[in-house]
């Protein structure tokens, strides 16, 4: 208590004439315009920013509720939005080809699960055996193949990639070329690989490479993809074709599963060609 009064002496004068000051500026702020409107608007700026920086703290404090109270309100509103319904009916689109008489169904689907970077690739597509969809049915895409029904279930459907070791296509090298068996390198998700093609041929870079449809299963003049190098199969008279496929498969989402009506018909009677005798 001492060092208090020994300070209060000791700085009396100065203490007395902040006070003066300050009065004297109360006075004045209080009585002129032009101050006093300084003062109020400087002040309510003042307030505002310190309620701002209050409402920040208190809002990052409550972060976590209020992250919790619209995750729920999203559940409630994504319920009730259309598009989350899974849609039981889907257009089929029919093409029909009066040259070889043969008729095709494309049912559109989205693709919701799939890989690139496996040995063997598949995807998982939102339609399944309510749409008529069965085991190995083609799945085709706007730029081109992407593989096979390989699995069925009630609403979802397994597609065999055309990313996988034991998919071979019939192709064709351009409209009226040589025939030959396409199939992935296993190592780039972009090249595949033609072989059986006679090395006698001239196959020119660039070429596009389209399915046959011997099978039935792809119909025929499918964009696969074009010829990017070739090279001479060793101890074979035959090429080996690169070809960078049409489709990235890495970012594919949307897919027609294609049902051949005349399929069984062309594989029984592929299955009556007679083997040779020796």
């Amino acid at each position: 208590m001492q060092n208090l009064f020994a300070f209060l002496r000791r700085f009396r004068v100065f203490i007395f004439f902040t006070a003066l000051q300050f009065i004297c500026l109360f006075f004045y702020v209080q009585f002129v315009a032009y101050p006093k409107s300084v003062f109020l608007s400087t002040a309510s700026g003042v307030n505002g920013r310190i309620q701002k920086w209050e409402g920040g703290l208190t809002d990052h404090f409550l972060l976590e509720e209020n992250n919790r109270k619209l995750r729920l309100e999203n559940a409630q509103l994504r319920k009730r939005v259309f598009v989350n319904f899974y849609k039981h009916d889907r257009p089929t689109h029919r093409i029909k080809d009066t040259l070889y008489e043969q008729e095709y169904s494309f049912i559109p689907a989205e693709i919701i699960h799939s890989s690139s970077a496996r040995r063997n690739n598949y995807f998982t597509i939102n339609i399944g055996e309510i749409q008529g969809i069965k085991k190995n049915m083609a799945v085709i895409s706007p730029n081109g193949v992407v593989g096979i029904i390989f699995k069925v279930g009630k609403h979802f459907s397994l597609v065999k990639s055309v990313l996988t070791q034991d998919i071979n296509l019939d192709v064709i090298v351009g409209k009226d070329g040589p025939q030959g068996l396409l199939k992935w390198d296993g190592y780039n998700p972009r090249i595949g690989i033609v072989t059986g093609v006679s090395s006698d041929l001239n196959i020119k870079k660039n070429k596009a490479i389209y399915t046959l449809g011997a099978s039935g299963i792809f119909p025929k003049g499918l964009k696969v993809g074009t010829i990017v190098s070739k090279s001479r199969v060793e101890d074979q008279a035959l090429w080996k074709i690169e070809v960078l496929f049409s489709e990235d498969y890495r970012t594919l989402q949307s897919v027609y599963v294609v049902n051949s009506l005349l399929q069984k018909e062309l594989q029984s009677l592929q299955l009556e060609i007679p083997e040779d005798v020796e």
